[in-house]
């Protein structure tokens, strides 16, 4: 097959360019400039698409022997990534900005791109397996990327390549040794790429400016304080609140109202919530019969629980927890498992959480 392989500079994506080109598969590397800033440096693990991050997929091209380019996406991510994740937080919800690229740049902008120019397939470094047809877990749990592929189409998995996720993250870096990769050692990257000192507040504060309102207690009504803008908190949120609540009892976030700028805050009995409403779900094959049994994970790296799975009558879904869960924000991507103990968690598929209870 004629593949293109996305390479971001980091280990995961050399490793799995480097097995598909031992595959005796026709390899063109491609790095994908997202940044406006073209030379913006990375600091250890925080950020990537750096112009470090260019060097080293380049490097790992030419020790392949492959073809190498770099495609410039800034614009487009700029519009689909950054800038929805910034009306997002305005709108009072909680966004995950890499499931948005995946399914805006990585496996739409790029897969398009490939397909126009006759490639069957893209390979990625992501940790999650694709057998039988179907999307599931990486064998390695602290490192499966599932959940950020969850709102990819069957057709997009189609034309998905992800070796790696048969094998645990040190074996990749093994394999990296092995070839001599100068990125075997490589840091991950961690927290969100654009926001590569890690302050989101601050980034949010930069793009929306100041916006103070009320933190008000949940159980009395009282005003607790005043925030910069509720974009500086996520439902769930315990630290950085600001307030003096007068007890020793933790608070954590409960609620968001943009257009008043209240931020509710409560006790930790007030946090849980059973019941998940989303918008219109994405399957990564045809959709399930409901309702149905299955588990859901509600954050990236959130633990997966037992749940129901119905129609809510309005085109999305109605999930039912078997436990109660803190940290449910709207924004946030429910995405639904069929436990498999043999053949490994399968993804269904996805929807946005629009509201909770």
């Amino acid at each position: 097959m004629r593949i293109l392989a996305a390479m971001s500079g980091g280990v995961d994506s050399a490793v799995a360019a480097a097995l598909a080109v031992e595959a005796g598969h026709d390899v063109t590397g491609v790095h994908l400039a997202l940044s406006q800033d073209r030379q913006t440096l990375r600091s250890g693990a925080r950020g990537c698409c750096s112009v470090e991050d260019a060097h080293d997929a380049r490097r790992v091209a030419d020790e392949l022997g492959v073809p190498f380019y770099v495609w410039d996406l800034a614009e487009r991510f700029t519009d689909d990534v950054v800038d929805d994740f910034v009306a997002e937080y305005a709108a009072g919800r909680t966004p995950n900005p890499c499931l948005r690229c995946n399914e805006r740049i990585k496996f739409t902008a790029v897969l398009d791109r490939a397909r126009a120019l006759g490639f069957d397939a893209v390979v990625t470094g992501h940790h999650a397996r694709l057998a039988d047809g179907h999307l599931r877990r990486s064998v390695d749990a602290a490192k499966d990327q599932s959940y950020v592929l969850g709102v990819l189409t069957a057709a997009q998995l189609a034309a998905a390549v992800f070796p790696l996720g048969g094998m645990t993250k040190q074996r990749v870096r093994e394999i990296a040794a092995e070839r001599g990769f100068a990125v075997a050692a490589k840091p991950d990257s961690h927290d969100i790429c654009f926001i590569p000192d890690g302050d989101t507040r601050g980034f949010l504060a930069r793009r929306l400016g100041e916006q103070p309102g009320p933190v008000v207690d949940a159980g009395t009504g009282a005003v607790l304080g005043e925030h910069g803008g509720t974009y500086g908190f996520t439902v769930g949120q315990r630290r950085g609140l600001g307030v003096d609540v007068g007890d020793a009892r933790p608070r954590y976030v409960l609620g968001i109202e943009p257009v008043t700028r209240t931020v509710t805050v409560g006790t930790a009995e007030l946090a849980g919530v059973t019941r998940v409403r989303t918008a219109t779900p994405t399957w990564t094959g045809p959709a399930p019969r409901l309702p149905l049994r299955a588990e859901v994970q509600l954050r990236a790296h959130g633990t997966a629980v037992r749940c129901e799975v119905a129609a809510d009558g309005d085109g999305g879904l109605l999930v039912t927890l078997a436990e109660a869960q803190r940290g449910v924000a709207p924004g946030q991507s429910a995405v639904v498992y069929l436990p498999d103990p043999v053949r490994g968690d399968r993804v269904l598929g996805q929807g946005t959480v629009a509201a909770t209870a």
